[in-house]
């Protein structure tokens, strides 16, 4: 590899800075007894990985076309949107010049380009085109894959209506067939029924995969996919019987034009129909898909993409927190000696460690659900559809569980940065922005935790059964201990018992809600009333079951990996403090059932305070494993070289506002301040 901290002659802008470091977070990197790097190879998946995409990221950071004309805190949502189409559209010509088509190091790439933001055309090359190849035939593949991938026209994927969103079912856009011309009449027949949300739908996309209602031969077969042309590739215009547009600004996302569309009988060729599972005949008549979940599955690699990417939103802010409370003292902890770090307070390290330990684990977890993924994809390319209602389970709860945990760690790390965390200077606004609509797109949460829950209930029936079970929820038929086997303070760092206490609890609140479902049934209510009426008990069991899945694959993820040992124990310190703080949250579920006692509770919560003495000096370097540069963190607060004051200082007087000495508002101001002074002297 080349040297990556110098760049035509001048330093690159991927490398950290290694002058002017302040001495106060300089000497918390002196702590560690190991590389920061040994554990980012651990991270990315070796080495190779990690020199690959800084490679990746240094071709972005370094690109002059890739810079923003100024902080984007400070830009219009219209300047956003065509700074980040202008950037989008020079990132597709990049990674074709450099021919990179791998998935991760388009995504490395993507990610150094667009920095917090998340990319103009994003929804192209993920859901647009993965729909494209999952759903429709090879036949289709020569023309619609090849345009996709050749950029010769922009896709979005338009699923979500005004009334509708994760209810499929209850779409409302028809798709309806006239044998007599061959061709779909698409249609939005009432106001809830236009498309509404999807990215790049406003003012970008030419065409977009639409779920829509098939109807054919008078019957209604369910949701279907299309691929439907919206505007002219000539004048970028809405073709006659497209209604399109933005739907205004948003709590984040807003270099983004997330868009409606409305269809008034307009007409698509059969052909453009995905028929990659099911079909329409030219005489109407409608070929079935082999398994009737299979049409979900342009959802399943953007649910379990985003249980990764949760990791990485919170490994930001966890950056961000830990390196501003190195910096930032505050009182005297001692009374007459010199104002503390505040990362020295328990109850600052109580904020910030348990979502820095999270990070990892859902880093962890997210490596696990892709691998689940494309196990079950292999499967289903040959025809296996068995593991499918696993993995669109596992992946709708990990989804929700990880987006979910991820908002409410995003802002307690931006509230222990204290009144500096709530300026946009912090980073966490837009940080948060971007990373908090994972828990209601691609599914809301609560919904997803009951689809979760829908398939543990199936699979608690049948654990009673001879049949054995396998996959992620055998513990339900596993023999567990009845009560927890820790006698002194130091079990707690015993995997096996922090897993079985995990294990017991899921498997505890699960069959709760098996029993207390059946009780509903047993009085008479119909299946769906008495679903109804055991939320409260289906979705604590589907989150107790997705953090089982997390520590487990935390555990399995540090047992595997090959670094020092110092590194190694550092991670492994990470994974008992995720394991014992998230029983230490939820020990109401253990005691109630007498699995642990109050004396366990006890050892076990000392043993999470011992804990937090061993991370606090290792933090740092924890928190620069992450291994993101100061351009893609945009966070003052955050910055590696520590001088957070003289550069809030000069970003604040970047502003806009400070562009002229008396504002534009002073045409209100002098007369109301001349008036009243005018009336003082009467």
């Amino acid at each position: 590899m080349a040297n990556l901290s110098v760049r035509d002659g001048k330093r690159n802008a991927r490398s950290p800075p290694t002058e002017n470091i302040n001495p106060d977070i300089a000497e918390e990197r002196e702590n560690a007894k190991f590389d920061p790097i040994e554990l980012t190879y651990v991270i990315d998946g070796g080495k190779e990985k990690t020199e690959r995409r800084r490679f990746l990221e240094s071709e972005a950071l370094n690109d002059p076309v890739f810079d923003d004309p100024a902080d984007i805190a400070f830009l219009t949502d219209e300047q956003r949107h065509t700074n980040s189409v202008r950037k989008s559209l020079h990132m597709v010509r990049r990674l074709q010049e450099m021919e990179i088509t791998n998935h991760m190091e388009s995504h490395w790439f993507r990610v150094a380009v667009h920095k917090v933001e998340e990319a103009a055309l994003l929804l192209h090359p993920t859901m647009f085109s993965h729909a494209i190849y999952s759903q429709m035939s090879d036949e289709q593949h020569v023309k619609w894959l090849d345009a996709a991938f050749s950029f010769t026209l922009l896709g979005t994927y338009a699923q979500t209506e005004l009334g509708h969103g994760t209810f499929l079912r209850g779409l409302e856009t028809t798709a309806t067939y006239d044998p007599t011309t061959q061709e779909f009449e698409i249609h939005s027949p009432t106001l809830t029924s236009m498309k509404w949300w999807p990215g790049n739908l406003g003012k970008t996309a030419t065409h977009a995969i639409v779920a829509a209602q098939l109807y054919t031969k008078g019957s209604r077969m369910g949701v279907h996919m299309f691929m439907v042309p919206l505007r002219s590739l000539e004048t970028h215009l809405p073709h006659p019987g497209v209604e399109l547009g933005d739907i205004g600004p948003k709590l984040g996302y807003n270099n983004i034009d997330n868009g409606f569309l409305r269809f008034n009988h307009y007409r698509i060729p059969i052909e453009n129909m995905c028929m990659r599972h099911s079909k329409v005949m030219p005489d109407g008549t409608y070929v079935p898909p082999p398994h009737k979940k299979i049409s979900y599955g342009s959802m399943l690699p953007i649910r379990s993409g985003i249980v990764g990417n949760t990791g990485w939103y919170l490994s930001k802010g966890s950056t961000i927190a830990t390196r501003y409370s190195v910096v930032r003292r505050q009182s005297e902890l001692i009374p007459g000696t010199k104002e503390a770090k505040i990362l020295d307070y328990q109850s600052q390290q109580l904020k910030i460690f348990p979502n820095l330990a999270t990070a990892f684990a859902f880093i962890f977890t997210g490596r696990e659900m892709m691998k689940h993924y494309f196990e079950s994809l292999a499967e289903m390319d040959e025809g296996n559809y068995s593991s499918l209602p696993e993995l669109h389970a596992t992946s709708a709860g990990l989804k929700a569980f990880t987006s979910s945990v991820m908002a409410s760690g995003l802002e307690e790390l931006r509230t222990s940065c204290g009144g500096h965390g709530y300026s946009k200077a912090s980073g966490f606004p837009e940080l948060y922005g971007t990373a908090a609509p994972a828990s209601t797109y691609e599914g809301e949460n609560t919904v997803m935790f009951l689809q979760t829950a829908r398939y543990l209930m199936k699979v608690a029936r049948q654990a009673g059964s001879k049949d054995k079970l396998v996959g992620c929820a055998a513990y339900l038929q596993a023999d567990l201990p009845p009560r927890c086997l820790a006698k002194r303070q130091i079990d707690f760092l015993r995997q096996d018992i922090l897993v079985d206490a995990y294990k017991h609890r899921a498997k505890s609140v699960v069959m709760l809600a098996a029993r207390r479902l059946g009780e509903e049934l047993k009085k008479g209510h119909s299946q769906p009333i008495a679903w109804n009426n055991c939320h409260m008990y289906l979705v604590k069991a589907a989150m107790a079951h997705c953090h089982l899945y997390c520590v487990e694959s935390f555990f399995d993820g540090v047992n595997t990996s090959e670094t020092s040992q110092p590194a190694l124990d550092a991670l492994m310190t990470l994974c008992q403090f995720y394991a014992i703080f998230g029983i230490s949250q939820n020990k109401g579920d253990l005691l109630q059932d007498g699995y642990m006692n109050g004396e366990q509770l006890n050892m076990l919560e000392r043993q999470l305070i011992d804990l937090l003495a061993v991370i606090r000096p290792i933090a740092v370097t924890l928190v620069d494993a992450f291994d993101v540069p100061d351009k893609m963190l945009s966070s003052v607060l955050g910055r590696y070289d520590g001088n957070v004051y003289e550069n809030l200082y000069e970003w604040a007087k970047s502003s806009p506002l400070n562009k002229k000495e008396v504002p534009d508002a002073y045409k209100y101001i002098g007369p109301f301040l001349r008036e009243n002074i005018a009336n003082s002297k009467l």
